[in-house]
């Protein structure tokens, strides 16, 4: 075949995926090796970029810790498939099936009778010396003795063809999401392959997930909560956790959005405390609990464990699992399994050999230029280390520390992994890769159901030997082909909705989304506002023909604390807009906005986020020291309209319910706190009678146009300040928003029996009732007009200390359930 697979490498040693010996195409490949012919070098670039893309408008992504491209690192997809043959995956899944299975019998010996350590079957030392063997979990049994809900294995192919075993995940296993989006965006890249090839599908498994927890979960009256617990936006799957959650339709949690009560699980919403029945875990064993397991954790639910042992809320997987994660296992399974069923293993693990014991500690030692010696336990902070790239010192060095503590070591055969073909996009050529396959098993109650494909991981180097996403790896949808056209699974569970099931409010709205969502709003408002002042401040110090406008800009930027107090205007504008490190600068609000963004993503359109993701790219430009005054204030500019864009889509992408409402009000509040401390601080400064000044105050409350609408004159003080404060069909005046704040605030307390504080609604009335005649029918002169002024400026600061002080109340009656009324629990 010429063209794409003439240069394509065949790395003498490994099995090939798509090609046999001779080069000559597998069976299984035959259909995507024709398709591939057919397409082209062109056809198949412009088909990578639309899926990558595609995964950037998704905002898939993958966390790798101290990388340079930052937390939100963008999910690495290869357009072409892992293909499979439909008999090889029969045999490979019931391999799989069978593994979960001797697994959860190992988890409930181990937390049970511990027959397997007594009798010999399996060491003390890998047992109790593991950090995830967690004691206060002894004789918990959880429901119907299923401890692994969700399973996965990692398997590599050797040179035989045959595949083995090199991990297992059994504590909260992570990748069957990121398989799902795989799907997903390669069968729409490649939808006639994927249709003419019949390649079974993946929702039968996440229904039979669905099944399971609803099925093992405590059933009271009530329809079971089931919610997915995630350590949060930083680690490395976040992605997938939101994915998920979304699919599956469980509230994303975490521990601070969960409480304990008499050993039953709550979750914090806005109406009070809702009971919830089942946890979906993505946190480490012992993060979960701060009473029990690890007393530093922050991320955990205090009181959990509690509640599992006395059957109240139903974890999964099962609490302590993790420690089955030990390579140093791998070596007793068989046996056991012999043991416990009656039967081998027909999935075997890759040769590995726990140097706690001594004949094999000396075996391993003698081989040690031939093997890879990795970590026992998962606590052990070394990476594994191949022993033929070792001098002869270092072996000894090494051998020593084996010797000194040999049950913390492993020693494995080196795995020559299987190559596939890769994309390259840069060169426009198919390339190998060494990669590897991780497959998943949830329990049903016909026992284990494998997902028929997977996630195949893809070294990021031609000659690398370990494949890892953490070390920059990328990944591939898994097909496995069917022998009969796929017949399309629902992917939800077909419950009938009746009339009386319908809601139009979420439920299980958790008050930490809700408080995200009311600082979001506060956020757009305050970078939207900083960046007019600042942008005001900019082109008026770049024309350099009005240096009192400029002054009278300056000072207020130093009233509103906009600018650091240090410094000349140049080094001080560049502080206040790109210096993260000083708390009031744009770039710190920006990156807060970002934060509260990414806390809410779940609630936020596709749109709205890759919005979001595009403010993030353009905000980059600040951290770049080289950029000038003029660079700046075309970013600004951008940066307006983005905010403008941001705003346009809480108005009409989302659904009113109350956490559009609290960020609205949040939203409210912070526009009528920067309108009043503007206009309050420029009514008391010099500027105040000045044409130019009041120009670019129109400007900084977004209402330029509007006046030159309206007045065919230069700005004036008398319609600016109507404009400006009393016009309540302009929502950039401040009686419009302070009217909008009272009416929402009312609400709010009437729907969850709060007290109204009059305060601000009394504001407004004053506000209103002021006549902007007694600021030209003076009579004594400009001190009484000064004197007004005044006046307007101290009315104008109460209404944004009341505002500030809503925002209080709010955060300790929402967010922080302090009072009677937040600590009722409701039921649906």
């Amino acid at each position: 075949m010429p063209d794409l697979f003439d240069a394509y490498p065949l790395q003498a040693g490994a099995y090939h995926e798509m090609l046999a010996a001779q080069g000559k195409v597998r069976g299984h490949w035959q259909p995507v090796c024709d398709y591939l012919q057919r397409s082209g070098p062109a056809q198949l670039a412009q088909r990578q970029a639309s899926l990558t893309r595609q995964l950037q408008e998704n905002g898939v992504t993958y966390n790798i810790y101290a990388d340079p491209k930052g937390a939100d690192r963008p999910w690495e997809l290869d357009l072409l498939p892992h293909v499979l043959p439909a008999g090889e995956w029969q045999q490979l899944a019931a391999g799989v099936a069978q593994r979960a299975r001797l697994l959860n019998a190992v988890l409930a010996d181990i937390y049970g009778p511990q027959r397997l350590i007594s009798d010999g079957m399996l060491p003390a030392e890998l047992v109790y010396g593991h950090n995830n063997f967690l004691w206060p979990c002894q004789g918990i049994c959880p429901p119907d003795g299923t401890f692994l809900h969700v399973y996965a294995v990692d398997l590599a192919r050797a040179p035989d063809g045959r595949w083995w075993v090199t991990a297992d995940r059994t504590q909260a296993p992570s990748g069957a999401g990121y398989a799902l989006e795989n799907r997903t965006i390669v069968s729409r890249a490649l939808p006639e392959l994927y249709r003419d090839l019949q390649v079974q599908h993946l929702a039968g498994f996440f229904r039979t997930l669905q099944q399971t927890l609803i099925r093992l979960a405590p059933n009271d009256t009530e329809p079971p909560l089931v919610v997915l617990l995630t350590p949060g936006r930083f680690n490395e799957s976040y992605f997938e956790h939101l994915y998920l959650a979304r699919q599956l339709g469980y509230p994303l949690v975490e521990g601070s959005d969960l409480t304990v009560r008499d050993a039953t699980v709550y979750l914090k919403t806005l109406s009070g405390l809702r009971r919830v029945h089942a946890i979906m875990r993505r946190l480490d064993d012992d993060f979960c609990d701060p009473l029990e397991l690890r007393t530093d954790s922050a991320l955990g639910v205090p009181g959990l464990l509690d509640a599992v042992r006395q059957g109240r809320v139903l974890v999964a997987n099962a609490l302590g699992s993790g420690v089955l994660e030990s390579p140093g296992l791998l070596g007793f399974l068989p046996a056991i399994n012999q043991r416990l069923f009656g039967e081998a293993l027909s999935l075997p693990s890759i040769a590995t050999w726990w140097c706690g014991e001594p004949a094999v500690m000396a075996r391993a030692l003698e081989q040690l230029p031939q093997l890879l010696v990795k970590p026992a336990f998962p606590s052990q902070s070394f990476r594994p280390v191949f022993g033929r790239d070792l001098d002869s010192a270092q072996r000894q060095a090494l051998a020593e520390r084996i010797q000194a503590r040999p049950y913390a070591y492993v020693a494995q055969e080196l795995a020559q992994l299987s190559q596939a073909p890769v994309w390259q996009q840069d060169t426009g050529q198919l390339q190998s890769r060494a990669i590897g396959m991780r497959v998943y098993a949830v329990a049903s109650a016909q026992g284990y159901r494998v997902l028929p494909g997977g996630l195949t991981r893809v070294a990021a180097l031609a000659d690398a030997e370990v494949v890892s996403m953490q070390r920059g790896g990328a990944s591939k949808d898994t097909w496995v082909l069917g022998e009969a056209a796929a017949v399309g699974e629902p992917w939800r569970s077909q419950r009938d909705l009746r009339v009386a099931d319908l809601v139009r409010q979420d439920p299980f709205l958790p008050s930490r989304v809700v408080e995200n969502l009311f600082w979001y709003g506060r956020y757009c408002e305050r970078c939207d506002a900083s960046a007019r002042l600042l942008r005001i401040i900019l082109t008026r110090y770049l024309d350099g023909d009005d240096p009192l406008a400029l002054q009278a800009a300056v000072t207020l930027a130093d009233e509103l604390a906009l600018l650091p107090e240090e410094g000349t205007l140049p080094e001080r504008l560049r502080t206040a807009l790109a210096d993260s490190d000083w708390a009031f600068s744009l770039n710190a609000n920006l990156q807060r906005l970002q934060w509260a963004a990414s806390q809410v993503r779940g609630k936020l359109s596709r749109e709205n986020w890759q919005a979001l993701v595009e403010l993030q790219r353009e905000s980059r430009s600040l951290d770049d020291d080289a950029a000038d005054f003029g660079e700046q204030v075309d970013f600004l500019n951008r940066l307006v309209m983005s905010m403008a864009a941001l705003s346009g889509f809480a108005l009409d992408d989302m659904t009113r319910d109350e956490g559009w409402r609290f960020l609205m009000i949040g939203r409210r509040i912070e526009r009528l706190q920067s309108l009043c401390s503007s206009l309050a601080a420029f009514l008391r400064g010099p500027a105040v009678f000045d044409q130019a000044g009041l120009e670019w105050l129109l400007e900084l409350g977004n209402s330029s146009i509007t006046y030159r609408s309206r007045y065919l004159a230069v700005a004036q003080l008398i319609p600016v300040l109507d404009l400006l404060l009393l016009d309540e069909q302009n929502p950039h005046a401040v009686l419009f928003q302070l009217k909008l704040l009272v009416r929402a605030y009312r609400r709010l307390c009437a729907e969850f029996a709060g007290s109204v504080d009059p305060g601000l609604a009394l504001l407004a009335e004053q506000l209103k009732h002021f006549d902007l005649r007694s600021l030209e029918d003076s009579l004594f002169g400009s001190a009484s007009i000064h004197a007004v002024l005044l006046g307007l400026a101290d009315l104008l600061h109460d209404i944004a200390v009341a505002s500030g002080e809503i925002s209080e109340r709010l955060a300790l009656r929402h967010f922080a359930h302090v009072d009677d009324v937040s600590q009722q629990t409701v039921s649906v």
